[in-house]
């Protein structure tokens, strides 16, 4: 049966813990769905593998190409698609044409949207009222790179007493679930026993209701790791090897 939303918030209630991956095409999706994975995120972080820096280049029609050919190979996990960088935060109308587009056009189940101050809540807020499910994202936002970096978030009262307040807003907002990055473990523990709803964590730490990384990290595809992440294989050794293989077996006439 296919995964949904009401399921993750029972699965955190039952204590079991959910399990999330990035996909940014048809195989790696299919693999994924395949392996058990319950949430498969689109995320914005799909931008590095198209080669960009950071997030921020990466646009809402390249998000709903890749989008599509994901939602092609999952059959069974819940798809998740980010609003990219200014898809959504100049008006409450445009998060809502966006987000609309990504359930209309690539048949996700939910968006999710970075952040938790004021305004973005109410864009939340109306969003879930329109019917369109929202998966939250506090701590470090990386589409706000060039204001905050990339380091660890929350590390003073006031930051930690920000970021919770800001993941509970997000829950009475009416979001299904929240994405905790980058922050501290106690921190983390804090905001996912004071909310009803899951969080999922990357680089926040054992006690979240779940775990999402970046799929090229986990792989070993990546050419810079984050310090949170772990390495299960090294497929750019593997293909590396496999590459120089044939392309020696080629130039020795010993392929075909």
């Amino acid at each position: 049966m296919p995964v949904t939303t009401q399921q993750l918030i029972q699965w955190k209630q039952q204590k079991r813990s959910i399990v999330a991956l990035t996909a940014w095409d048809y195989a790696i999706a299919q693999i994924l769905d395949a392996a058990g994975v319950d949430l498969i995120l689109v995320g914005d972080s799909m931008a590095v593998v198209l080669g960009y820096e950071t997030t921020l280049p990466i646009t809402l029609d390249e998000m709903l190409y890749h989008a599509k050919a994901v939602r092609r190979g999952v059959k069974r996990a819940l798809m998740v698609v980010d609003l990219p960088f200014l898809t959504y935060q100049e008006s409450i109308q445009q998060a809502m044409h966006s987000a609309g587009r990504v359930l209309k056009e690539t048949g996700a189940q939910a968006v999710k949207l970075e952040g938790g101050y004021p305004a973005m809540i109410e864009t939340i807020a109306r969003l879930v009222q329109a019917g369109i499910p929202v998966m939250g994202h506090v701590g470090l936002t990386p589409q706000s790179i060039h204001q905050i970096g990339l380091r660890q978030q929350g590390k003073t009262q006031e930051d930690s007493e920000r970021i919770l307040s800001e993941a509970i807003a997000l829950e009475q907002a009416g979001v299904f679930a929240i994405v905790l990055e980058h922050i501290s473990a106690d921190l983390a523990m804090q905001i996912t026993q004071k909310l009803n709803i899951p969080t999922i964590g990357i680089g926040a730490g054992v006690h979240c209701d779940g775990q999402v990384l970046v799929t090229s990290d986990v792989l070993g595809l990546s050419e810079k790791q984050p310090p949170f992440a772990k390495v299960y294989t090294n497929l750019r050794e593997t293909i590396n090897k496999a590459v120089q293989e044939y392309s020696v077996e080629v130039r020795e006439k010993k392929f075909p």
